[in-house]
């Protein structure tokens, strides 16, 4: 959900962000990665009655096909799908966009307290609901993994787009 990371550590700058609701969807942080680190990261599961929130980026289509490069969409890693989203801020509008969703879950994986930082760190710049917030602050994380830290200069120069 942080611009900074789409600007920083993707190269990807969002022409427009706004906070959404995604109905009928919930969000689980119990995504295996491609490379096991012993972390799990965010995914979007169907589920009647529920909601995600989070940020709709307008991003170029470029940008959106490097999204799916980077996230591994290719290798199945996530897929893309395209769900049915509602902004927050009044007048409320209702929009199809496209989302990255997967499969694969691992319920003995948790979150870093990094990355859990980062979604909070969106969900507030985006101005979503404190209560959901409250949420975010209360997964249980874990420490960052020792293969994680050692990765992530590596993984931040291939994310990168260049120019």
């Amino acid at each position: 959900m942080q611009a900074a990371t789409l600007r920083g550590r993707r190269g990807v700058e969002p022409l427009r962000a706004l906070a959404a609701r995604v109905p009928g969807w919930r969000l689980v942080l119990d995504k295996p990665p491609l490379i096991p680190i012993g972390e799990g990261f965010a995914n979007l599961v169907p589920h009647p009655g529920a909601e995600a929130l989070g940020v709709l980026y307008r991003i170029a289509a470029a940008d959106w096909a490097h999204v799916q490069l980077t996230e591994g969409v290719r290798v199945d890693n996530y897929r893309a799908v395209t769900v049915r989203v509602s902004t927050l801020a009044p007048p409320a509008l209702d929009v199809d966009a496209f989302t990255l969703i997967s499969d694969r879950r691992d319920a003995t994986l948790r979150p870093s307290e990094r990355y859990m930082a980062c979604l909070i760190a969106g969900a507030e710049e985006h101005g979503l609901p404190d209560a959901y917030v409250a949420h975010l602050r209360s997964v249980v994380t874990g420490p960052e993994s020792a293969e994680a830290v050692a990765l992530r200069p590596l993984l931040d120069e291939a994310l990168r787009r260049r120019p």
